[in-house]
């Protein structure tokens, strides 16, 4: 491959990787199966494998977290702030959350840097306590509230809100929501037409 088309081709992969962030869960689910990919994992994951896939001509095997990091069968893990919290155990339901509440205030709650940032210790074998999460957790809410952090790009939706009121800060939820409806579809389709060319 020339360079030209080579820097056609990652552009036309970075592109692919921008729509498909369009899709919901389960369509990129179904794309991933009909590409005989893994389609388990949320948004990001599974765009990053079929975009791994249009890139190398590999196929991305599901990442198995360590041993350490899971729960042994037949052992129960109670609730403690010097307990591990391990991947089998730890949950987010009404008792967990009470828990944390406990330990940080009544602000708490679950957020998506907080399972983030227990999947990344999870992956690398250092499963952390239930203190070092809150600790962890209060930390990072109190820098988010000083300094708000922009939505990850897998959130479509809300950046494409957030960047749609800039250019129309008086827009109403109805034409906001059918702007957001129409820029989807246009992105689906794109998302398509960049397969069936990176497939040819």
């Amino acid at each position: 491959m020339d360079i030209q088309n080579f820097a056609s081709e990652n552009t036309a992969l970075k592109n692919l990787r921008n729509s498909l962030m369009f899709l919901h869960v389960n369509e990129l689910r179904d794309l991933a199966a009909e590409l005989e990919l893994v389609d388990k994992g949320n948004k990001k994951t599974i765009v990053l494998r079929i975009c791994h896939f249009f890139q190398t001509g590999k196929k991305l095997a599901m990442p198995k977290f360590p041993q350490m990091s899971c729960t042994e069968r037949g052992k129960t893990y109670p609730l403690d702030v010097d307990g591990l919290m391990l991947k089998g155990a730890y949950k987010n339901d009404l008792k967990t959350r009470l828990f944390f509440k406990s330990l940080i205030g009544n602000h708490f709650h679950f957020t998506a840097f907080g399972i983030d940032w227990l999947n990344d210790r999870w992956m690398d074998g250092r499963p952390p306590t239930y203190g070092e999460f809150a600790k962890m957790w209060g930390d990072e809410y109190k820098k988010r509230k000083e300094t708000p952090v922009s939505p990850k790009e897998e959130w479509a939706y809300i950046n494409f809100v957030r960047e749609f009121l800039v250019q129309s800060p008086d827009a109403s939820h109805s034409t906001i929501i059918q702007s957001w409806k129409a820029e989807r579809e246009k992105e689906r389709a794109k998302a398509y037409q960049l397969i069936e060319r990176l497939q040819s």
